[in-house]
């Protein structure tokens, strides 16, 4: 007797599907979970496909241990899509469903919402004399809850407490069953809509268009200067939808921004959002993914990751402050998250919102060459004024920590007003070097080459690169001198310099060090909200996003590191963040000011921003861009690879090239070193593919692939393909 053929997709690295027969489980359905053998290993993968025979021979073809799921833990239009995805960026079939799913699904738990405990009130409970619990007020309560319905554990002992739940139970006046609960879907007449701000003329006009673009797909780029509402815009766009019973999908850059999104969401509906990123723990992740597949939430709020929620009724995905580089993932599967969620749209037919005040190049010729619908919010919300940008050259200026000395006067200034003022430096630690001034020696980090970051308050080294870290030394190892100096300059040492420059204003640091640990970050931005500090120091975490209505006065300190780099989106980059970074004062009734501290006051690229602002700055870019035909005027693909001998590193990557098939307007770039050669050990080469057409690159990878894993050095030295690269570090 012959059995169906299922085509396994495993969490692997390898371009293949593996055929299992299906003796036992002739039911089970494509995009189900099964549990296999291979090798040693039993692995967890899902059915890609069904077929009545295998290539394999009969005796060498095993049998699935066991089928996990009755039914797809994908839709159609889901699984497509993911199909889709692992097709466009060249990655295994079976590791893209897997980065789809929750880690708990990956390990084999259930997909389904699972069984609970639920109480109710026994024929006794039901026929017992209230009297006889008088001096129990609090069983009594609880008592009366469950003669009217059944609650779940949880529920009850959340609001009555487990002593009052046991207690009834060696009465025997309630009991306990298990069953899985029915998904709620009435979130739709909870809706309670708050108050909402009047929209102005340019909101009012974004708002229509989208409501009147219909429900089918439509890729919208809302443009807005910072501080201008794009998030009432969303608002207001997404209210008809949710009141349809339509579900939504937020995406944020950090997870930083998400209280933050979160509270503004939940405030004007009025209903409880489920929360997706990487501070969950993996119960809660799975709870919300299976809340968001039966539709029992209508608001799904997320990070980068969140893009793979699945949705009972999808209907709007918005990715705010699409431009963030955070939407790229930097390793394994390298996918990027708004270019996922803009096939998703297309697949489900539901309309795509793209916010930012800084859009990338790519979504703003997107919108410019009418592939995207594009809408303007040229002025800022309410009463907000312009923020002013100024320049200090920093030549011949006497610094204090960093801060010119002109610059000081015009802080106080700010904070004897009452306001509040930003200090800006996009690095972490006290210091980045540690210098020997007797003998020039730097504390490095031997496994990449770079120089260990002073953590003074830690009392540590640490490379920042690999996370490799030890003790401060007394004496330097060269030459045993005890003059080790800090060199440059970081948010920890630039906090300790803003004490001893403004004595009795309270400052607060935010970086990745001084937010760690759950609810951390929520915690200080909160503080800062509340008045209780002054000066505000951080790095990127404190500039995206985040509404501070008093502050009036950003300052950049160190803009001259970005202005000369090999990275041809450096220029971009900067600009997105100046921008952002500028965007955080004068966001009330306070008139803003942005100062940048560099040794260039004339670069053309601050210049460009001072004066015309990034929209111009960007379409200019755009028109460099086509000259000199980089992205998104052509397409590039990026081999990695990583190796402890830099010579088989640099000999795989020239093996790599003779396997790719020469295609018109194909052009190869390396084997070349990446901008950082080494790191955790490993020596890096990069061979860069680029093409004006997207197939080309596409036609020209799908060709080589399962030549180059077969390739003597492919298993002896780390290697991934990049499409559309963001980052060539």
């Amino acid at each position: 007797m012959t059995f169906p053929i299922a085509e396994v997709a495993l969490p692997i690295p390898k371009r293949a599907l593996f055929d299992y027969s299906l003796a036992g489980f002739e039911h089970a359905r494509i995009g189900a979970r099964v549990m296999v053998s291979f090798g040693r290993r039993q692995l967890i993968g899902v059915i890609a496909g069904i077929k009545a025979q295998s290539g394999l021979a009969p005796e060498k073809l095993k049998a699935i241990s066991a089928l996990l799921d009755q039914e797809s833990v994908f839709s159609e239009a889901h699984l497509t899509w993911l199909q889709w995805a692992s097709q466009y960026y060249q990655h295994a079939f079976g590791e893209v469903l897997a980065n789809a799913l929750p880690v708990n699904l990956r390990k084999g738990a259930q997909a389904g919402v699972q069984e609970e405990v639920f109480y109710k009130a026994t024929s006794q409970g039901q026929s017992l004399d209230d009297a006889e619990l008088k001096r129990a007020p609090r069983q009594l309560a609880a008592l009366q809850v469950l003669r009217q319905s059944q609650r779940s554990a949880k529920q009850l002992k959340d609001e009555f407490g487990s002593a009052v739940v046991n207690a009834l139970l060696e009465k025997g006046l309630i009991e306990s069953q298990c069953r899985t609960p029915e998904p709620d879907l009435t979130w739709p007449k909870r809706i309670k809509l708050a108050d909402k701000p009047r929209p102005n003329l340019e909101q009012s006009l974004c708002i229509t268009a989208i409501y009147n673009s219909g429900a089918d797909y439509q890729c919208h780029l809302l443009e807005g200067v910072t501080g201008s509402g794009k998030t009432e815009v969303y608002l207001q766009a997404i209210e008809p939808l949710l009141l349809q019973g339509k579900q939504i999908l937020v995406l944020v850059p950090e997870i930083g921004l998400t209280p933050q999104t979160v509270k503004r969401f939940e405030d004007r509906f009025g209903l409880k959002a489920g929360l997706l990123h990487s501070g969950l723990a993996d119960g809660e992740r799975l709870r919300v993914w299976q809340q968001a597949r039966s539709g029992e939430l209508g608001l799904i709020i997320g990070t980068r990751s969140a893009v793979f929620t699945p949705m009972k009724s999808p209907g709007m995905i918005i990715v705010d402050e699409e431009h963030d580089a955070s939407y790229k993932q930097q390793d394994g599967w390298r996918y990027h998250a708004r270019d996922l969620a803009v096939v998703r749209a297309r697949l489900e037919k539901i309309p795509l919102l793209l916010g930012s005040a800084t859009p990338s190049l790519e979504s703003l010729n997107n919108a410019l060459t009418g592939k995207y619908r594009h809408h303007l919010l040229r002025q800022r919300a309410g009463i907000a004024k312009p923020v002013h940008h100024s320049i200090l050259d920093m030549k011949g200026q006497a610094l204090d920590f960093g801060l010119a000395r002109g610059l000081q006067g015009r802080i106080r200034q700010h904070l004897s007003n009452g306001h509040q003022v930003m200090l800006f430096i996009n690095r972490r630690g006290y210091a980045p070097a540690l210098i020997c001034h007797q003998c020039g020696h730097v504390e490095s980090c031997l496994r990449c080459d770079r120089s260990y970051t002073l953590h003074r308050g830690m009392n540590k080294l640490q490379c920042h690169h690999c996370g490799d870290a030890k003790s401060i030394p007394q004496r330097c190892p060269a030459c045993s001198s005890d003059k080790l100096q800090p060199v440059g300059l970081g948010t920890e040492q630039l906090e300790d310099g803003l004490k001893t420059l403004f004595p009795g204003v309270s400052a607060v640091r935010i970086d990745s060090d001084s937010a760690r640990g759950k609810d951390k970050l929520d915690k200080l931005l909160q503080a800062i909200d509340k008045g209780e500090h002054q000066l505000l120091i951080g790095t990127q975490i404190l500039a995206k996003g985040h509404h501070f209505p008093n502050v009036s006065m950003v300052v950049v300190l160190d803009v001259d590191s970005a202005l000369f780099s090999a990275d041809f989106r450096a220029a971009e980059k900067l600009a997105q963040l100046i921008t952002q970074v500028a965007g955080r004062a004068g966001r009330a009734h306070i008139q803003g000011e942005l100062w940048l501290q560099t040794h260039h006051p004339g670069h053309p690229l601050l210049q460009d921003l001072l004066h015309n602002g990034y929209q111009h700055f960007a379409r200019l870019a755009l028109q460099e861009r086509r000259f000199i035909h980089l992205p998104p005027f052509s397409y590039q693909g990026l081999f990695r690879v990583e190796a402890n001998d830099a010579r088989q590193a640099f000999d795989f990557l020239c093996q790599v090239r003779e396997q790719i098939p020469q295609y018109p307007d194909l052009h190869l770039i390396g084997p070349l070193p990446a901008l950082m050669e080494k790191r955790q050990g490993r020596f890096r080469m990069q061979l860069l593919l680029q093409s004006g057409q997207r197939t080309g690159i596409q036609q020209a990878l799908a060709a080589c692939l399962e030549a180059i894993e077969g390739l003597p050095l492919a298993n002896r030295v780390r290697w991934s393909v990049d499409l559309d690269p963001q980052d060539f570090t």
